[in-house]
Order: structure tokens, then C-alpha cells, then sequence
């Protein structure tokens, strides 16, 4: 059963797409930051930003059954931005978007693991389906490098985070403000016992902080909660899923990235497998295992 959605009919989804299209865009932002910024204090400005914003967004500090519940939630979201992060220093945004794109088809297997809930079958046709569409993305063509690794181990991180948020019943303004300072904290205690120099902030640079640290991390976590508050969870699914198609689409337009025949075939693949597991779930009538 779909749930009733309520409000304008136009509006929540039109934010949650325009919530999808920043995600999408940020992959070639943090790209360009990343060769005159360290990845460390990069992230630690980036948290530290959201962390502020979204403190007097709230006007109030979270209860301590919020702070239990999402402490570690913090911590597996901070490990997915690191590994992320880290991975894209040597590949290409649109790539790094499209294997990020995983966390839609890993997250059910995650849920299965660790809560034992009912896997489906149209699940599994989907996982066996993006592996296949991401070793022609990666290891058919290049090789698979290590930064395509640590992205695919963002993914599962981002998995991890979005199945231990399914549980929690507190307030997800709450839940997200304590998960910015946890990012925000262990990137700046590593960047600064690493030893890693925090370079000027150049004007380059205090534009990607604007739009990751403001728009894709502070302002996105408010209007997801608001449009996914007014829509069905199937609708809003899908609309999530347009971001890899978006992240490798800002690639191409704003860096001229290009794919051979190889990699486009497995971007096609693994989209599909994004998108057709998603569709299985909004129509609900793929048996479980």
C-alpha cells in the first residue's frame, strides 16, 4: 500500500528532485576542491559549515535519547564522506556518482543482515545486476582502482546509515543536527593530529564549502525531511534515485566527461538495477525470501 501523500501536489516532489539534482551537482564541486584542498580539512570546514547552519536552523539542541540514537549513526555517516572523499582524488566525478548510486541496492541486503528482514527476489536480480554493470563501469575497461573501491565502500557505509536511521522514531532534524557534529568533530580532530596544514580558503574553495557544507549537507537535511514528510516513501525512493544519472550528467556538461562504449553500457546497466529496484518496491509485488 502507498502512503497518502498531502500538500501541494507539485511542490514536495520538486524539492526532494532539486535536493537530488545539488547531490548530483556536488560530485564535480568536490572534485574541483579537491586539487587545491586536502581532503581533511576539506571535510572538517565542509561539517563544521553544515554543523552551524543547521544549529540555528534548529534553534535548540537535541535530547539525549537523540544524542544515543545517532552518535553512531554519525560515526558510519562520517566513515561513507571519508571513504568517499578520499576515493574521488583519483576518479571521475561522474563515475564516483554512479558507484555511490549502490547504497540504493545495498541497503536492503544491509536490512537483512543486520535486522533479518524479508530480502526480495527482484533484490537480489538488482544487486547481481549493478555488480555486473559496475565491473563494466570499472574493471572491463581501466581496471578497478582503489579509488573506485573506497567509493563502493562509501556506498555500504551510506547503506549501514540509512537502515540504522529506519529504526529511530526521533526527530530526523534532531537525528541529522547530531550527525553533523560528528562529522564535523572527528574531521577536525584527524585533519589537525594529522599534521595536515589547513591551507587559505580561496575564493574556489569557499564556494564548494557553500555548496556542500550549506546546501547539500545543512539545507538539504531540512527540505528532504520536509518533502519526504509530504510524499510516499516509493515516490520519494525514486526521485533518490536519479542521482547518479544527475551527478554523471553535471560531469559531462561542466567537465566534458566522457565514457567509451564499455563504461556507458555498464552505466546503463547499473542504472537500470538502481532504478528497477526501486520500481519493484513502489509496486510491491516481488515475493521475499
Amino acid at each position: 500500500m502507498v502512503e497518502p501523500e498531502s500538500g501541494p501536489g507539485w511542490l514536495p516532489p520538486l524539492t526532494l528532485l532539486a535536493v537530488t539534482a545539488v547531490f548530483g551537482w556536488t560530485f564535480v564541486v568536490i572534485k574541483d576542491v579537491l586539487t587545491e584542498y586536502p581532503v581533511l580539512p576539506y571535510l572538517g570546514l565542509r561539517f563544521g559549515v553544515a554543523l552551524l547552519v543547521l544549529a540555528l536552523a534548529l534553534h535548540r539542541w537535541p535530547t539525549l535519547v537523540s544524542w544515543r540514537v545517532a552518535l553512531p549513526v554519525g560515526v558510519v555517516l562520517a566513515l561513507g564522506y571519508l571513504f568517499q572523499t578520499e576515493g574521488m582524488v583519483t576518479i571521475k566525478p561522474g563515475i564516483a556518482g554512479l558507484l555511490t548510486g549502490l547504497f540504493v541496492v545495498f541497503t536492503p541486503l544491509v536490512d537483512r543482515l543486520i535486522f533479518h528482514t524479508h530480502l526480495r527476489i527482484k533484490t537480489v536480480l538488482s544487486v547481481v545486476a549493478a555488480l555486473c554493470g559496475t565491473f563494466l563501469l570499472t574493471g572491463a575497461g581501466r581496471g578497478f582502482s582503489v579509488g573506485d573501491l573506497l567509493v563502493v565502500v562509501s556506498a555500504l557505509a551510506f547503506a549501514i546509515q540509512i537502515v540504522l536511521l529506519s529504526r529511530a522514531r526521533q526527530s530526523p532534524l534532531e537525528l541529522g543536527l547530531v550527525q553533523m557534529l560528528v562529522c564535523a568533530v572527528l574531521f577536525l580532530c584527524l585533519g589537525t593530529t594529522s599534521g595536515v596544514p589547513y591551507p587559505p580558503v580561496s575564493g574556489s574553495v569557499a564556494f564548494a564549502l557553500l555548496v556542500t557544507g550549506v546546501l547539500a549537507s545543512a539545507l538539504a537535511v531540512l527540505a528532504q525531511t520536509w518533502a519526504q514528510q509530504k510524499m510516499s516513501a516509493s515516490r520519494a525512493g525514486l526521485l533518490l534515485a536519479a542521482e547518479p544519472a544527475l551527478a554523471l550528467a553535471f560531469a559531462a556538461v561542466l567537465t566534458g566527461e566522457r565514457l567509451d562504449w564499455l563504461q556507458l553500457a555498464g552505466a546503463l546497466v547499473l542504472m537500470a538495477a538502481i532504478l528497477g529496484h526501486e520500481i519493484s518496491f513502489s509496486n510491491g509485488s516481488a515475493p521475499a525470501l
